[in-house]
């Protein structure tokens, strides 16, 4: 290892580098939701087409971060972390100059390709910044990135396409991937690329290890259940809770505070128990899933409960990504890291199509917090089984 990568006991500013650039691509993810009006009646297509947007990046994500893992397996991570960030700088740039749907599409498509491959590398840099018994908070801290996204980026965004139209806001999202790039290159120590043979083959052994593939399912089924949910969070705050259309925001800005609060909280618990970090958090989540399906009908109780959903949520998310980066080890550090990155958004999909069934077949959506809650549960049964097949005493912290 280059000295310049040797982990370091305070907080690098290469990890702030970091959190930069998943900043940047976490509010390209989700910002689109508050865009949808504007960019459907300036391009002349229905909601349901516009949502689509969604979807593709979705699934683009889910996709794209194993092949380009693999792909770029044997190059330095540094370079492929920059490379990354230039992808997702122009993808947004073609997103703000796209003349019609299509184009838009391919271009949210493209943008979504580098989405699951920069987490996955990130947190394996991430991880080596530090020493390991820090390990899962410098995933937390990365990953700080995106839930500030979601706290600040979004609604920014939001207002700015209100104000100066859709596509201003993808010009500054690909302002903020031009700076993030810049930081990365500036910021993230150098490292050598991987040479060695049959890298590839080595890599795909470690990740079809049945402990791996059951922590990509514990983390498919546990945000599953919570996007169940907070896909029709809106609807279930007007339509269930009866609180004004104004007043979603605010309450959206209390979830996002929760999941700042939960990613730092997540990421301290697991590397003090790894062993009960992921059982312990998904079992919570659960829990405030069907809470809030019982706070539905009362606005302040249901207030509460989405600030604890948000801090539920993401409190998982640093256990999770570390189980699959310690039980992969070196060989597949960087696939696992990514094919998580990828699980976590196949259970965004999954669970949005769940919660759709649930509310267009009788159930409504005064009944998404049990169903959420239901499939949460069965994450923590699959949790169950991965840890039973690891030996106690092979289990450290990440």
């Amino acid at each position: 290892m280059p000295r310049s990568c040797a982990p370091s006991s305070r907080t690098p500013a290469a990890l702030y580098a970091l959190t930069a650039g998943a900043f940047g691509i976490g509010t390209t993810e989700f910002v689109i939701m508050g865009l949808l009006r504007q960019v459907a009646a300036d391009l002349q297509v229905s909601l349901p087409a516009a949502g689509l947007l969604i979807s593709g990046y979705a699934l683009g994500v889910f996709v794209g971060a194993p092949l380009l893992t693999l792909a770029t397996d044997r190059l330095p991570r540094k370079a492929v972390l920059i490379g990354l960030m230039m992808v997702f700088t122009l993808g947004n740039l073609a997103c703000a100059l796209a003349p019609d749907y299509g184009w838009l599409m391919a271009a949210r498509v493209i943008t979504s390709l580098a989405h699951g491959t920069f987490f996955g590398v990130g947190a394996v840099v991430a991880a080596g910044l530090v020493p390991a018994e820090r390990r899962a908070r410098a995933i937390s801290v990365m990953f700080t990135g995106l839930t500030v996204a979601t706290l600040l980026g979004v609604p920014a965004g939001a207002w700015l396409g209100l104000h100066a139209g859709w596509r201003a806001t993808f010009w500054a999202v690909t302002a903020i991937g031009g700076l993030a790039t810049m930081v990365i290159a500036l910021l993230v120590p150098a490292d050598r690329a991987t040479s060695a043979a049959g890298s590839v083959r080595r890599a795909l052994a470690a990740v079809s290890r049945p402990p791996v593939m059951l922590g990509l399912l514990t983390t498919t089924l546990g945000y599953a259940g919570v996007f169940t949910v907070y896909t029709f969070i809106q609807p279930v705050l007007v339509q269930v809770s009866g609180l004004p259309d104004r007043a979603v925001s605010p309450v959206l800005l209390v979830f996002g505070v929760g999941m700042i609060a939960g990613n730092l909280l997540g990421g301290r618990f697991a590397d003090r128990a790894p062993t009960a970090a992921i059982p312990a958090t998904l079992l919570a989540l659960a829990a405030v899933l069907a809470l809030l399906g019982a706070a539905m009908h009362q606005a302040p109780a249901m207030v509460v409960a989405t600030g604890l959903l948000g801090v539920a949520a993401f409190a998982t998310v640093a256990p999770l990504q570390a189980w699959v980066l310690q039980r992969a080890g070196d060989d597949g550090r960087n696939l696992a890291s990514s094919l998580n990155i990828g699980a976590f958004n196949l259970g965004n999909a999954a669970g949005a199509w769940l919660g759709g069934l649930v509310v267009g077949h009788g159930g409504g959506l005064a009944r998404l917090g049990t169903a959420g809650a239901l499939i949460t549960l069965a994450g923590v049964a699959v949790s169950a089984l991965a840890l039973r097949r690891v030996r106690p005493a092979a289990i450290q912290p990440c």
